[in-house]
């Protein structure tokens, strides 16, 4: 799990990247939750989304957002966390010249980051929202959604309610030539405290629909 470090808009941006074996291998970005509320690239189900990918073949890059562990600059209110998010997928890209595809998971704050992402890079095939803030962030540039993706809630979360999820999981459904999927981990709250395990077997599940063939036994898993 090498440290990187790579240019931001605002200065270097921390990470943490696990190269694939083979040369086309896709890329995933992972996207930790809201800075001013302690999120960073090691938050748990951060730490596991990694190892989901990882443990599939994935170039994988996790990073902390502006402002957070040693990455330089200031919180943004999301405008500068995308363009951070840009630059990490940026910089992925450069040392992976060959990968065939992208996917983005997000959670929370990340989720929110992680799909105006999935605008404005075509290259990007799918995506995982976890815990999405659809209550309090605007979510309706999502016209259309251009890429197929999952979206997990926990059904007690008390910041995010699963009916403002729904509302949006059922808007995007509507279009034609994606699949959007939504799953309800039963008893979790918004950071999924003790329910990480089973957040991680929805995640796997759906990675291992979308990706038929590539899940690895690794002694590495986190997961």
């Amino acid at each position: 799990m090498p440290e990187v470090i790579f240019p931001g808009e605002k200065g270097r941006l921390e990470g943490r990247y696990q190269p694939a074996k083979t040369r086309n291998a896709p890329i995933a970005i992972i996207l930790h939750p809201h800075p001013q509320f302690g999120g960073t690239m090691n938050n748990p189900v951060v730490y596991n989304l990694y190892y989901q990918f990882a443990n599939r073949g994935f170039s994988v890059l996790r990073f902390n957002f502006r402002g957070v562990g040693r990455s330089q600059g200031s919180f943004d209110h999301g405008t500068g966390e995308l363009s951070d998010a840009a630059a990490a997928l940026d910089w992925a890209q450069s040392v992976n010249p060959d990968a065939r595809a992208c996917w983005i998971a997000g959670f929370s704050f990340g989720a929110w980051i992680g799909m105006q992402l999935l605008m404005r890079r075509p290259e990007v095939e799918g995506f995982i929202s976890i815990a999405a803030p659809a209550n309090l962030y605007d979510f309706s540039f999502l016209a259309p959604c251009p890429s197929s993706g999952l979206f997990v809630h926990g059904d007690k979360d008390a910041v995010v309610p699963t009916s403002a999820v729904q509302t949006l999981v059922e808007k995007l459904k509507t279009q034609k030539g994606i699949v959007i999927e939504q799953q309800v981990v039963p008893g979790a709250n918004h950071f999924f405290d003790g329910k990480t395990e089973d957040l991680m077997g929805v995640v796997g599940t759906y990675l291992d629909k979308r990706l038929p063939g590539t899940r690895k036994d690794s002694k590495d898993s986190a997961a």
